[in-house]
C-alpha cells in the first residue's frame, strides 16, 4: 500500500510538471497597446463647442421655464436646464486656493458653479458634476491689485453725465465733461478695459448701453439691463425688454 502511494505522489508531480512546461512553451500572445489611440480620443474637440465669436465663452448659461442650462454660441443647449442657479465658467479662488490640494483644480475657468436643490456643484463642459461645495475645502482668495476706475458718473440737474476723475475740476465748464450730463441714468460696468469701459445707459425710459465716447454699443431697446459681472466674466449683458425674463446679448446686440 505504501509503495502504490509513493507512485501515485510521483505520477501527479510529473503531470503537475509536464503542465508546467506546456505552458512556458506556449505563452499567450499579446495584444497590441491601444494607449495612443486612446490617447487621441480624449483629446478630441468637443464638437458641440463651437465658437462664432472669440471673445465669448463657449457655453453660455440660458434660462428655460424656472431653470439655468448652458447652450453653445449656436443657441443649442449643451448642458440642459435642471439648475436654480448657473453662472459663467470662471475661476473660484476659494478652491483655487483650497488646503486641499486635489480640490484646487476644480477652482479653474474649466469649471462653472451651478446650484440644485440648495446644494452647490461645479460641472465641467459636458455637464458633469465634478465637485460638491465644502466649507472645509475653502481656501483665502488672493485678490489682484484694483483697477481704479478712469471715469464716473456725474449728475448734474437731475441728469447723468460721465467725467475722467482725475481731470474734472470745474462743472460750470462743458469742456470738462466725458459725456455731458443727458441720461436719466448711467452705470460704468466692471470690466478690464477700464480706458474703455461699458456704459449702462438710461433714455426715454428705455435701456442699452453706450461707451465713453457716447456711441452706441447696444440700442436702447430694453426695460433693464443687470449691474452684474456678465461682462467682466463673459463679455457679455444680462438684459429683458418685459422687465421680468432676463437673458444674455454680446456686444452685438445678439440674442443667446
Amino acid at each position: 500500500m505504501k509503495n502504490r502511494l509513493t507512485v501515485l505522489c510521483v505520477f501527479i508531480s510529473l503531470f503537475a510538471f509536464s503542465q508546467t512546461k506546456s505552458v512556458k512553451k506556449n505563452p499567450v500572445k499579446k495584444v497590441a497597446k491601444t494607449s495612443i489611440q486612446k490617447g487621441s480620443s480624449v483629446n478630441k474637440p468637443n464638437p458641440d463647442l463651437v465658437v462664432l465669436n472669440k471673445d465669448l465663452p463657449v457655453l453660455i448659461p440660458k434660462k428655460k421655464g424656472d431653470q439655468f442650462g448652458y447652450v453653445n454660441q449656436n443657441g443649442k443647449f449643451i448642458i440642459q436646464p435642471e439648475y436654480h442657479i448657473a453662472v459663467f465658467f470662471y475661476e473660484d479662488c476659494n478652491l483655487l486656493n483650497s488646503p486641499n490640494e486635489k480640490i484646487r483644480k476644480f477652482g479653474t475657468k474649466e469649471y462653472a458653479t451651478v446650484e440644485k436643490n440648495m446644494i452647490s456643484y461645479r460641472v465641467d463642459h459636458t455637464g458633469k458634476r465634478v465637485y460638491q461645495f465644502k466649507d472645509s475645502d475653502f481656501g483665502k482668495c488672493k485678490f489682484e491689485e484694483y483697477k481704479q476706475q478712469l471715469f464716473q458718473a456725474y449728475i448734474l440737474n437731475g441728469f447723468y453725465g460721465i467725467i475722467e476723475k482725475s481731470k474734472f475740476v470745474n462743472a460750470a465748464d462743458y469742456r470738462q465733461f466725458q459725456i455731458y450730463p443727458q441720461y436719466q441714468y448711467l452705470f460704468i460696468l466692471e470690466g478690464d478695459d477700464v480706458a474703455n469701459p461699458m456704459i449702462v445707459a438710461s433714455n426715454n425710459d428705455k435701456f442699452g448701453i453706450i461707451d465713453v465716447n457716447n456711441n452706441i454699443i447696444v440700442p436702447f431697446e430694453y426695460a433693464n439691463i443687470k449691474r452684474n459681472f456678465s461682462w467682466k466674466l463673459g463679455k457679455m449683458f444680462e438684459v429683458t425688454k418685459d422687465g421680468s425674463n432676463y437673458y444674455y446679448i454680446d456686444a452685438n446686440n445678439k440674442t443667446y
